[in-house]
């Protein structure tokens, strides 16, 4: 059986009190029926339809429950006369069933539907929600014009609650307050004398305190024609008085200032716009009404907020405008500026902060994540803001890099938010999700209607003013007498008055006949009456739309493009440290631990980049794999570092054995490969521009061969080979012919028995001068040099016209004669960097195989022949053979370490 409630109530009641009457005299009445009757046995009873009269002096008794004793199956029957309680008089009742379910859910309907129309939701015609309506109605009605003195506010706020908005005055007053701020309201609708809050969310003085007039927009834009029939006027809520159910809008006030609400399901949240762009976007769908969005846009580009900002893209704005809902981020306008030369200190400016956004909070949330290192580099904040504008001051360190600091600030505080328009409004009696073409579109049919019914107005007033000073067919001396015994003393110049107010009548009447007959006539005085608007009241745009800047700040935004040294190692363990962690040492020394290495591990390749670049990173397997160097997690010289494994999606076995730092993908550089068994190819960079998670083949090897060393050239640098028993080819990069990815390339050298390859490097164009013939008589000691390093320790730089441009797939030149049981370990080209007495400022990393690092100058290394044996630059007496060395450019000031 169906769960039923008991209710005894007369039929009209919940037509007099409302649904939610309804649903607290049914609980009440539930709870009283429970305790008389069986469960099973709930029911709804009502009385007959007594009239409102007959209800009224009923009396109160003939609600109460009664219990009931016919029958077992709790069913109740018709009442009889009213024996108990005072033997009032009869009642005849009926009973209906109803389920709770169905009363429930009808009844909190009637009650949501009652919040959306009457509270929380605006109206689409004149973008007014019914207290802000009541409002201006209840200060026009008091007359408080603009040119008018200002009155208390309590006194508005007790007009407003006493003859049109039964709600509380606090709602009122807050009402009225919003009404009045400029940064809360695009264009204020009422102008405030005294406190009525500020930015940093501080309330307004009580109502008794502040005073307040309307604006002279509000005036011309809401109340202007109000008196001439142009809306409707219907009861107030106690039936003695009319109020306004719309105000005459000449523009779309629901776009001019925009709306928020929170009802019963449902909420709305739609951004304040320009003035002049939106009567400008007004006649272009008056003009062409099946104008498209993106000509819409031209007129009207985005919202525009009080508090001004800069709007980041307009993918949201175009999703709100054709959906009604989007998702539009705006960041805060600051300015760089430079406090002090001396120290070169600077600071960041903040000049306008989002839309809604509390400026004491932020300043406050700034200072948190300054004290607790999430925001670093922030040596003091202070808000400087005064009646001039707003000013907050953030101090910086000395080291500090502004822009980093910035965009930590768009990502870990509120001076950059987002706006969430969810453009929802009543129309048609119903609240509905509208776009922007809906919203101008309803707009107009209102404004259409408006001017129609003020013209029907104002020629019924014109027709009976004419009847009333039509000339009649009189004598002049039947009209003096007349004229006489009504007027007295009415002169001929009076009588010619009347005369020419019914030439003008008629002209009038002649207008508003051709514009109720065209409808093109009405949209154009739509359009002017917008114009006017727009020349007086409209002020320059405030909030700036940047399409060129990403709406999310992304790792990179926040991450100083520094230099960084990049280790890898043997078993594909990766460090990020900076370059200043080891200090400079002269050739011949120790020098110092790379860091903590696990068990049989040594280091692999050692490079310098910077932390914004792509690094490339090549697998022994000829795969490829990208990452940002940022994304290796730096650490310090003691640390182990990170697996690559976590970083890339490596397959078991493989390694990477090659990385190269882009900072950008140029058209006309390339990578070229050179394999161990001697197999070289050059790919065009941008072919490796986009690289999937999984990696991508870089080079097809045949079984048994690997990839070894990846370099970045152009067509016309050079391109420097050497094989583990010292011999060298240098040619021409261009010599090599661009293939694609999936190939293998061709022979680089013709290796002997035993030999591998052990090293490749680039000389760029702009700094060799060799010549395609060599000459055995010139001796040039002139960089650049080929740096030889010997896996013994030992190394030497021999220059670069030592030696001639070699075809490849050939035998090559004796670069360095090395003992039996030594190989050589790298080849660099040095001198590409010049100090001002013409020698090298680089210096050169080298790395054993126990982890051991020595930092030292190139220019230090001495010049030699081909021929000639080297001289010592690590003494490796318990750190094995030299497993790698890195080349790098001058470094800053000498850091020195305990």
């Amino acid at each position: 059986m169906a769960l039923s409630a008991a209710l005894r109530l007369p039929l009209p009641l919940p037509r007099l009190l409302g649904p939610s009457a309804s649903i607290l005299g049914a609980a009440s009445r539930r709870r009283a029926a429970a305790a008389t009757a069986p469960a099973a046995a709930l029911r709804l009873l009502a009385a007959s339809s007594p009239s409102p009269a007959s209800f009224s002096s009923r009396p109160a008794r003939g609600l109460r429950s009664r219990r009931r004793n016919r029958g077992d199956d709790g069913r109740a029957a018709a009442a009889g006369g009213g024996e108990g309680g005072g033997g009032g008089a009869a009642v005849k009742e009926r009973i209906l069933p109803v389920e709770l379910h169905k009363e429930a859910t009808q009844a909190y309907m009637s009650y949501a539907m009652s919040v959306l129309l009457g509270r929380a939701l605006p109206d689409v015609r004149d973008g007014l929600k019914p207290v802000h309506r009541r409002i201006l109605y209840a200060m026009h009605e008091m007359g408080l014009a603009s040119r008018r003195p200002f009155r208390k506010c309590a006194r508005v706020v007790g007009e407003v609650l006493g003859k049109f908005h039964p709600h509380g005055d606090t709602a009122v007053y807050e009402s009225l307050v919003r009404m009045a701020q400029d940064f809360s309201m695009r264009y204020p609708l009422v102008q405030g004398h005294g406190n009525f809050g500020s930015v940093d969310a501080d309330p307004p003085a009580a109502m008794r305190y502040t005073e307040c007039r309307l604006d002279s927009l509000a005036e011309a834009m809401f109340l202007t024609d109000l008196e001439l029939n142009t809306v409707d006027f219907v009861p107030n809520f106690d039936n003695s008085q009319k109020e306004p159910s719309l105000l005459p809008a000449r523009v779309p006030s629901l776009l001019l200032n925009g709306s928020s609400g929170i009802a019963v399901g449902m909420a709305t949240n739609i951004p304040p716009h320009n003035l002049g762009e939106l009567v400008d976007v007004l006649s272009v769908i008056i003009q062409n009404p099946e104008a498209t969005l993106q000509e819409l846009l031209e007129c009207m580009p985005g919202p525009d907020f009080p508090t001004g900002g800069t709007i980041l893209g307009n993918q949201g704005i175009l999703e709100a405008y054709k959906s009604g809902r989007g998702r539009i981020v705006v960041r805060g306008k600051t300015d760089i500026e430079t406090i002090d030369e001396k120290s070169k200190r600077t600071a960041i400016i903040i000049k306008e902060i989002p839309y809604q956004t509390n400026k004491a909070t932020l300043v406050q949330k700034i200072a948190e994540l300054a004290e607790d290192k999430v925001l670093e580099g922030i040596s003091d904040i202070r808000d400087e803001s005064d009646r001039t504008g707003m000013r907050v001051v953030i101090e910086l360190k000395r080291s500090a890099d502004p822009a980093i600091v910035l965009n930590n600030l768009y990502r870990h505080t509120a001076l950059q938010s987002s706006f969430s328009c969810n453009m929802v409004a009543i129309l048609d009696g119903q609240p509905k999700l509208m776009g922007l073409k809906e919203i101008l579109q309803a707009f107009l049919d209102f404004r259409f209607s408006v001017i129609e019914r003020r013209a029907r107005y104002k020629l019924s007033q014109a027709l009976e003013r004419k009847h009333i000073v039509e000339e009649f067919d009189l004598s002049e001396k039947q009209a003096e007498a007349l004229l006489d015994i009504t007027l007295k003393k009415l002169t001929s110049l009076e009588r010619k008055k009347f005369v020419d107010e019914a030439k003008t009548l008629s002209e009038e009447i002649s207008k508003l006949n051709e514009l109720l007959s065209s409808k093109e006539l009405i949209f154009q005085l739509i359009q002017q009456e917008a114009a006017y608007l727009k020349n007086k009241f409209s002020t320059p745009r405030r909030s700036l739309i940047d399409d060129s800047v990403r709406s999310e700040v992304d790792d990179i935004d926040i991450i100083p493009n520094e230099e960084m040294l990049l280790i890898l190692s043997e078993k594909g363990y990766a460090k990020r440290m900076n370059p200043n962690t080891f200090s400079l040492q002269h050739r011949g020394t120790i020098g110092k631990s790379v860091g903590k290495m696990r068990i049989n591990d040594s280091t692999s390749d050692f490079i310098v980049c910077q932390t914004h670049d792509h690094v490339l990173y090549f697998s022994d397997k000829g795969i490829v794999y990208s990452a940002r160097a940022y994304k290796i997690p730096e650490c310090t010289r003691t640390a182990t570092g990170t697996p690559l494994v976590q970083l890339l999606s490596l397959s078991d076995g493989e390694r990477i054995t090659s990385i190269i730092p882009v900072s950008e993908f140029g058209e006309d550089q390339c990578l070229v490969m050179l394999t161990v068994n001697g197999y070289i190819k050059k790919v065009p960079l941008n072919a490796f521009s986009s690289i999937r998670s999984t990696g991508i083949i870089s080079i097809q090897l045949v079984p048994g061969d690997e990839l070894k060393w990846v370099r970045c050239c152009g067509n016309d640098d050079l391109v420097a080979l050497a094989s583990q028993k010292g011999r060298v080819i240098v040619n021409s990069c261009d010599k090599l012919r661009a293939l694609g990815r999936n190939t293998r390339g061709v022979c680089a050298m013709k290796l002997k028995e035993g030999d591998k390859m052990a090293a490749m490097d680039i000389i760029p164009a702009t700094v060799h001068k060799m010549p395609e013939r060599y000459n055995s008589r010139v001796r040039d000691l002139s960089p650049p040099w080929l740096l030889f390093i010997a896996e013994n320790g030992i190394g030497k730089r021999v220059p670069l016209n030592a030696f001639r441009q070699s075809n490849f797939n050939a035998v090559g030149l004796q670069g360095y004669k090395l003992p039996e049981d030594c190989r050589l370990a790298a080849v660099f080209v040095a001198g590409l960097s010049l100090s001002e007495d013409g020698e090298s400022d680089e210096q050169v990393v080298l790395v054993s195989q126990s982890g051991t690092v020595n930092r030292i100058k190139v220019k230090d290394i001495s010049v030699q022949s081909r021929r000639s044996r080297g001289v010592i630059l690590m003494r490796l007496e318990h750190a094995g053979k030299i497993q790698s060395a890195s080349l790098i450019s001058a470094a800053a000031a000498e850091v020195t370490e305990d």
